[in-house]
């Protein structure tokens, strides 16, 4: 027996979608969101992990029909928190909108984890399966080898339980065979997923930038204020020295001129 090739491999895709505009700011939902988002990420950290030990088991005498169920269920919990996780960024992307510089840091933090474990979990499925099917192929040709050493048997007891035997292997298998198709069948589709995960680590960047740029913005309106007040001030301190010294001069004048006209009256 040999495997089928061509599979469909678009479980757990997600539709091509945008971070929606923004929505009411509630601090409550942040903090949630984050703590799913973040043990999410274990969750996900955890099935890639596990993953990589079941790989190195493949085609051992540690290899088995139970070995092959524990993968198909790690995928299926796997898949079911990356496409929630997804859906929980995107909804963060648009309610952090409406919050501070460090709680957008934090969603494009979470994002990227996110992106990276992903990444690795499905390079990790990508191995696992064709590791699978490389033991496959492996086995078959093995029980070929056999069925033709089987035909050149006189002794038909010696054959018959020859044949009995191969039908089993060939049972176990197709089991096989059906077990590995089910896995290949649930490798998650990333491409989505990573497609949307960048838009909203794009869209957190710039958002930041325009951050920062407002900050630059009003500390350069601030310090020119304070330096239009700072020369406003000097000003205001020359007219008054002017003034002061203007009056002291009128002061000094009509006491001269008080001087003089009281000298005429005497005379």
């Amino acid at each position: 027996a040999t495997m089928s090739r061509g599979f469909n491999n678009n479980y757990g895709a997600t539709s091509s979608t945008h971070v929606p505009d923004v929505v009411s700011f509630s601090p409550t939902e942040i903090i949630s969101l984050c703590e799913n988002v973040a043990h999410n990420i274990g969750s996900v950290k955890s099935g890639w992990q596990s993953l990589e030990k079941t790989t190195k088991i493949i085609g051992t005498q540690r290899d088995n029909q139970q070995t092959r169920d524990k993968v198909h269920q790690v995928q299926m919990l796997t898949n079911q928190k990356i496409t929630a996780t997804s859906k929980d960024l995107q909804r963060l992307a648009a309610i952090v909108r409406g919050g501070d510089k460090q709680q957008k840091l934090q969603v494009e933090k979470l994002t990227s984890d996110f992106k990276i474990v992903v990444e690795k979990y499905s390079s990790s499925q990508q191995q696992i399966v064709t590791k699978m099917k490389a033991s496959l192929l492996l086995n078959a040709s093995q029980n070929d080898d056999i069925e033709g050493g089987a035909e050149q048997q006189q002794l038909m007891q010696a054959q018959r339980t020859q044949q009995v035997q191969l039908q089993f292997e060939q049972e176990l298998l197709v089991d096989r065979e059906t077990r590995v198709r089910k896995i290949e069948s649930a490798v998650l589709d990333v491409n989505q997923i990573m497609r949307d995960l960048n838009v909203i680590v794009s869209q957190q960047g710039e958002v930041v930038d325009t951050i920062e740029s407002s900050i630059e913005n009003t500390r350069g309106n601030v310090e020119e204020g304070t330096s239009e007040l700072r020369k406003a001030a000097e000003y205001q301190a020359k007219y008054r020295k002017k003034v002061l010294i203007l009056l002291i001069i009128a002061v000094i004048i009509g006491l001269i001129v008080t001087g003089i006209i009281v000298a005429r009256l005497k005379s």
